[in-house]
């Protein structure tokens, strides 16, 4: 079988329904190959975005998204995308086209590379150089992106190698692929930490979510009678309206999330890597607290800098393992439960402002009167994500798509187009800023000709917002590089590419929009005009020097 033929084989035994791409003369191969395939190919207008569509994708479904572009600079416009997904743990396979063996390392028309290029943004790197090779790749790539921590998988594929023919039989050889390590020795000191503290917090992480431990995690909560507080990577991991759950912890976080895992003996921490926008000087509980950590990857471990308790296992095995270690567990913080109800209770924000310009708290109201759910939300990067981070209501695991790790300008349309081809039934809204939206404006294109409509919320300022903000906060509004002059009307740039769109000036009239966007079959841009001067409060910078920002954010007693 051909080399071209046997890839599109393999990716169909294994579920692979849609490839995200852009052709090139090193992968003209297979593109002759999807004319035969079951494997709907789908052409995006810029490779980066074939990346993120893979990764909205991954995100929406839990199975590995796949990508593809040919040699040179289709190989490094996939970069920026592949490196979202691994600074977030999501299963891809990237395949990229390369010059012939022949010529690799001659400077040859369009070579790069890649091999070397992908190293850092990857799980795990191939290069066919044997065509006999390539079933290998297949096998053991798929595999490994999803073991363990998930991660992204490359394969280049030289085109001497994919024209060439291979023995059909390897389609069906299993190769043995190396396991994740565990140890779980330590859920007895485990169950024992949280039998005697007084104030133990729950701090859930994405891998909550990669591992699909959501209703074991919501389980121990209940179970123990612990607070929980999420990281911006696993909203929906717990429902927002749990009375268990005080909301997202981190730089623009709940106050309330922050007052309660400050006050904490005990952090029972799972699927989360303590990164420094949720774990810093001004967030850390005081010096007598100790962790429990429960992680697939034991690089995680340490970096609490607390005395800890480690269990490598993914998050679904070891909150099982941990309910099994506590039977007969007696809720004895009475004063704890009092305290984190009491922060919950008064810990909530006024959504509902009528003012002109219009605030993008507003905006996030009305979108929680429509979701429900089926609705998918996806967020590009900048205030519109941690305005939705902030306020959503984010019910179920896997509807709230971002970047977060990586934090890509970008993101929010291409995810939200590929989650739409993953989930097909459900409503797809994007909530952007015009900055971010104006990087990939072009995939309209791909979301009208594939037929894949999603709703793309514009919390249109005017300006790059959250650099603004901090020029604003930091800088003595010294502001420069910021003002996004000469912006276009996205509506009219809708409907040049076949979508349509709805200007939005005052609050009264964006429920409507949206309602009206949502349910139509067609791409739509809601240009919401909002107030430039408005901040996304709290902001809790790393910097211990740097006092908290409340802002609006405060206890509604």
């Amino acid at each position: 079988m051909k080399g071209s033929k046997a890839l599109l084989k393999m990716l169909e035994d294994r579920g692979v329904k849609n490839v995200f791409g852009y052709p090139g003369a090193t992968v003209i191969p297979i593109y002759d190959e999807f004319l035969e395939s079951d494997v709907r190919h789908i052409l995006v207008r810029h490779e980066q975005c074939a990346a993120h569509m893979a990764d909205g994708f991954a995100r929406a479904t839990g199975t590995p998204g796949v990508c593809l572009a040919t040699s040179g600079p289709g190989t490094t416009n996939l970069v920026t995308g592949i490196a979202t997904a691994y600074a977030d743990s999501i299963p891809m396979i990237a395949l990229t086209g390369q010059v012939g063996t022949s010529f690799l390392g001659a400077e040859a028309f369009q070579e790069v590379d890649s091999y070397s290029l992908m190293m850092p943004v990857t799980k795990h790197n191939f290069r066919v150089l044997d065509p006999e090779r390539l079933p290998h790749a297949i096998y053991e790539g798929w595999e490994i992106c999803q073991s363990g921590r998930p991660g992204p998988v490359h394969i280049d594929m030289p085109v001497d190698q994919i024209n060439s023919d291979i023995d059909s039989d390897l389609l069906t050889k299993k190769w043995g692929v190396k396991m994740p390590t565990e140890d779980i020795s330590g859920i007895r000191d485990a169950a024992d930490l949280i039998r005697n503290a007084e104030r133990p917090i729950m701090l859930v992480g994405g891998g909550v979510i990669g591992a699909g431990a959501s209703e074991e995690v919501r389980r121990l909560a209940e179970f123990t009678n612990m607070p929980v507080v999420t990281t911006l990577m696993s909203l929906g991991a717990i429902p927002s309206d749990h009375p268990l759950n005080m909301g997202p912890l981190g730089m623009h976080g709940r106050m309330g999330a922050l007052d309660a895992f400050q006050s904490a003996d005990l952090i029972v921490a799972i699927g989360t890597k303590f990164s420094d926008r949720t774990y810093n000087p001004h967030t850390m509980p005081a010096p007598g607290c100790r962790v429990v950590q429960i992680d697939v990857d034991a690089t995680q471990f340490g970096k609490s800098k607390r005395p800890s308790v480690n269990i490598q296992c993914d998050a679904k095995k070891g909150t099982l393992l941990l309910l099994d270690a506590l039977k007969g567990y007696k809720d004895i913080h009475s004063e704890w439960d009092q305290r984190y109800a009491k922060l919950r209770k008064v810990c909530q924000c006024d959504f509902d402002y009528d003012t002109d310009p219009i605030l993008p708290q507003r905006v996030m109201k009305e979108i929680n009167a429509l979701l429900d759910g089926d609705v998918i939300v996806t967020t590009d990067v900048g205030q519109n994500q941690m305005w939705a981070m902030h306020c959503l209501d984010i019910r179920r695991p896997r509807q709230f798509i971002t970047s977060g790790s990586f934090g890509t300008m970008g993101f929010g349309l291409p995810a939200a187009i590929g989650a739409k081809v993953a989930k097909p039934d459900s409503k797809v809204l994007s909530i952007v800023g015009d900055g971010g939206l104006q990087m990939v404006i072009q995939e309209l294109a791909t979301s009208v000709a594939e037929d894949i409509p999603v709703t793309i919320v514009l919390l249109d300022n005017g300006w790059l917002g959250m650099v603004r903000q901090w020029q604003k906060l930091f800088w003595d509004k010294r502001y420069s590089g910021t003002k996004l002059n000469a912006d276009p009307d996205f509506v009219k740039i809708a409907e040049s590419y076949g979508a349509w769109g709805i200007h939005v000036d005052k609050a009264s009239e964006i429920g409507e929009a949206l309602k009206r966007a949502m349910d139509s079959d067609t791409t739509c841009i809601v240009d919401i005009r909002t107030d430039p001067e408005e901040d996304i409060t709290p902001m809790i910078l790393s910097d211990p020097k740097v006092p908290i920002v409340k802002g609006r954010c405060h206890y509604k007693v």
